[in-house]
């Protein structure tokens, strides 16, 4: 992280002040910030405060002759390596999908090149309205990274979403940001990962799902992503926060995953990491179905068969991915039932593991990598290791095309 760099910009909130300690956690990494510093974020912390943590000159005026000429807004937006928008107002967020230019902040980032990211920190109530959620929507749509905000109470004494998350967890976001390289073994290719379980909804209340905590996968995009490739995770409903550096689509049934699949193809690499369900109710209620007291209890509930994701992009013409992935988790006789997998889904390779323990859910994974020539055992190891060894393998493969 030597010669990384992030450009800081500071909005006007309560949470300003945890922008100092987000200079001295990057400073720690070895990250160089430079700071714009809102008029209503000099509210809350000074610019000389911020100058001494950082190192450097604060930018605080559009109009100032002295910054204009010593670095000027167009090159203060592109000489650096991410611009980091903490905290992001609703104002500021705002202000930035509608493109507006009213100030140094939002002129930089109207000029900036570079890839951007904001933590926003603002009341619940301001959080969930519609207008900052249209925003959000459409900011994400431009490009631009929007993390999570944490729930708990706030400086207003209400409790929700819409507080800043934890210093150390933004700091990590930025790290892997910075650490994604542009030549890495896998730059230029585009990677589609599944995670987490699916919900075929019985009735309101009800649901068919699985245990699937979404870990693997969402370690899988981190890990392709950090190898240099654009990667999409499409993700059932975890309690997982977003992973820093993938494109992020939330689905929930097995048909909206499919749809959100191959919305995002062609793609270079498809893994399917999801525990997707197999069965939906052929007409779910639309109310709560009652328990009866009968002897015939509940009744029957008709099921009709998922469509079968794997499968799908395996046998697809003309926008199949040159490498299809699948997992395999089984809790008997994992090798047999997963080389039988990889004939009937017609994938390229199948990530076998063990499930009967602790792995959903589990923060470790036991993997074997069948290919139609041979096996690869790997031993028990934590799942974002896993996800690693994974994605090295994945390069290796295109390596190799590559070569030939």
């Amino acid at each position: 992280m030597a010669d990384k760099s992030i450009l800081l910009i500071i909005g006007g909130g309560i949470a300003a002040y945890k922008s100092l300690e987000l200079i001295r956690e990057l400073s720690r990494n070895n990250v160089s910030t430079r700071c714009i510093l809102t008029k209503s974020g000099q509210e809350f912390v000074t610019p000389l405060t911020v100058s001494a943590l950082s190192g450097e000159k604060v930018f605080t005026e559009l109009f100032d002759l002295d910054d204009e000429a010593d670095m000027g807004h167009i090159q203060l937006s592109r000489s650096t390596d991410l611009v980091v928008v903490c905290p992001a107002t609703a104002d500021l967020m705002a202000k930035a999908c509608a493109g507006l230019a009213t100030d140094l902040a939002t002129t930089t980032l109207l000029a900036t090149d570079k890839p951007v990211f904001m933590v926003p920190a603002m009341n619940v109530r301001m959080w969930d309205h519609p207008a900052t959620q249209r925003n959000i929507a459409q900011l994400r749509l431009d490009g631009i990274e929007v993390m999570e905000p944490d729930v708990g109470e706030m400086a207003c004494g209400e409790y929700g979403p819409g507080r800043l998350p934890e210093v150390s967890r933004i700091a990590a976001e930025i790290l892997d940001h910075l650490a994604k390289p542009i030549d890495g073994p896998l730059a230029g290719k585009k990677a589609v990962v599944t995670a987490g379980p699916t919900r075929e909804a019985l009735d309101p209340v009800r649901y068919i799902s699985n245990h699937s905590s979404g870990k693997q996968g969402y370690a899988i995009a981190t890990a392709l992503s950090r190898l240099g490739a654009d990667v999409t995770l499409v993700s059932g409903p975890t309690s997982l926060p977003q992973p820093a550096g993938v494109n992020f689509v939330q689905v929930e049934t097995a048909v909206q995953m499919l749809d959100a699949v191959k919305s995002e193809l062609p793609s270079d690499i498809f893994i399917s990491v999801a525990a997707v369900a197999d069965w939906r109710p052929a007409e779910p209620s639309d109310v709560k179905i009652k328990a009866k007291t009968t002897k015939d209890g509940l009744g029957s509930i008709t099921l009709v068969e998922n469509p079968d994701i794997l499968k799908t992009i395996s046998h697809m013409k003309g926008k199949r991915p040159s490498l299809v992935v699948g997992f395999a988790a089984e809790t008997n006789d994992v090798e047999d039932h997963a080389q039988g997998k990889l004939e009937r889904k017609g994938c390229d390779w199948i990530v076998a593991n063990d499930v009967s323990g602790d792995v959903m859910g589990g923060s470790e994974n036991e993997i074997a990598i069948i290919k139609r020539d041979g096996i690869e055992r790997l031993p028990r190891m934590d799942k974002s290791a896993v996800a690693q060894n994974l994605a090295l393998r994945i390069a290796e493969n295109f390596s190799t095309i590559k070569a030939k």
